[in-house]
């Protein structure tokens, strides 16, 4: 996976210049409290595992000038934390977005009580000076919620819903009444993803596993379509679901199901490459051979473009200012899967990785 890790290796550095912060070297004064710390343990080998993450405790330093003790309230469990930590030492902070509040201050911009976002990986409490921390981390105080739940944050309102918006919007550009197509539809991504080309007009078909993620795409999400690819031949459904072609398509998962998808493709279709979940887990040495596309290329004109979100990070708040906009008139909708406990985020890193997840999952202080 060396080719996918190299664009990763300026966010490993950032990564690892947050997380030295809170712990290191001894406080000159002692504060009465610890962090809890989820360390990477042992590398993956297939399906992560409980036992590759350690439960440590560290203590805190005592805050100078411009600092702040941020105390997490919510956690975020991402398909990118499998492949991005291929590239992180042993020992490491496991890497993660969390929602916390600020419990302690000296910097006038973070008051007490205000709540925030931060790359601060799997920890409970931080402590952090937000003025030498790099853009690309995005710690920021949240802004005006209208009232939405500060979990959002590291969904809809963050990441993943920059991800759908700008991944959809900039690089397939839908028009009304064509027909965009999402694997891993029942994700935070992909089932965003399906309500933002709703709302532009489209035919919406969504690619997902089992009955129940299927039916809720449908019901809930306003999908037009939903192909069941544990149980259905997806070539045969795209060609019932889809009868008029494939104009653009979402790509989170890779594999075969992309590989049919892109036979499907109209002409000039275009393709955003979000992730490939579908090889995560898979051993390097047991990826299966690349069929031809080539051909469908070069005859359809297709064009297919991978991205990291980050590429907008300049545009950050424009999206996520649209889709709160759009929950607040009701044209999107947020689901989330919870697990509650800190001690947790690795059975629901697990979960989330097995898609047992309906929409995005977060994982809960028990406060």
């Amino acid at each position: 996976m060396t080719w996918l890790l190299r664009p990763l290796l300026r966010y490993k550095i950032l990564a690892r210049s947050i997380y030295s912060v809170s712990g290191g070297s001894a406080p000159s004064k002692a504060i009465d409290m610890k962090a809890r710390v989820f360390k990477y343990a042992k590398r993956y080998q297939g399906e992560a595992k409980t036992s590759d993450f350690q439960l440590v405790e560290e203590e805190l330093k005592t805050l100078e000038d411009d600092e702040i003790l941020c105390e997490a309230h919510f956690w975020s469990v991402d398909p990118y934390m499998r492949v991005y930590m291929d590239s992180h030492p042993l020992g490491c902070t496991m890497i993660g977005g969390q929602v916390a509040k600020v419990i302690e201050s000296k910097n006038a911009k973070y008051p007490l009580n205000s709540w925030m976002f931060g790359n601060f990986g799997w920890r409970t409490h931080t402590v952090i000076n937000p003025e030498k921390v790099p853009v690309e981390l995005q710690v920021r105080i949240l802004g005006d919620l209208k009232g939405l739940s500060p979990s959002l944050a590291l969904g809809n309102l963050g990441m993943p819903g920059n991800t759908a918006y700008f991944g959809l919007l900039e690089l397939c550009k839908p028009q009304e009444g064509e027909t965009v197509v999402v694997s891993g539809a029942a994700g935070a991504v992909g089932s965003l993803v399906g309500q933002i080309a709703k709302i532009k007009g489209c035919r919406v078909v969504g690619i997902a596993g089992g009955p129940e993620k299927c039916n809720w795409l449908k019901k809930e999400l306003g999908f037009d379509a939903v192909i069941d690819y544990k149980s259905q031949d997806v070539r045969a459904a795209l060609k019932e679901c889809a009868p008029k072609g494939v104009d653009c398509y979402f790509d989170n998962v890779g594999g075969e199901i992309s590989y049919t998808v892109i036979k499907c493709m109209n002409l000039f279709g275009r393709i955003s490459v979000c992730g490939s979940i579908s090889s995560y887990n898979t051993d390097p040495k047991d990826l299966p051979k690349v069929p031809i596309l080539q051909p469908d290329f070069v005859f359809k004109q297709l064009r297919m473009e991978g991205f990291i979100v980050t590429r907008w990070m300049h545009r950050w708040m424009e999206g996520i200012n649209q889709i709160r906009d759009w929950i607040a008139e009701g044209k999107i909708k947020s689901p989330e899967t919870p697990t509650e406990g800190f001690e947790n985020l690795p059975r629901a890193f697990i979960d989330m990785m097995r898609g047992q997840n309906l929409g995005k999952a977060v994982v809960k202080a028990k406060i």
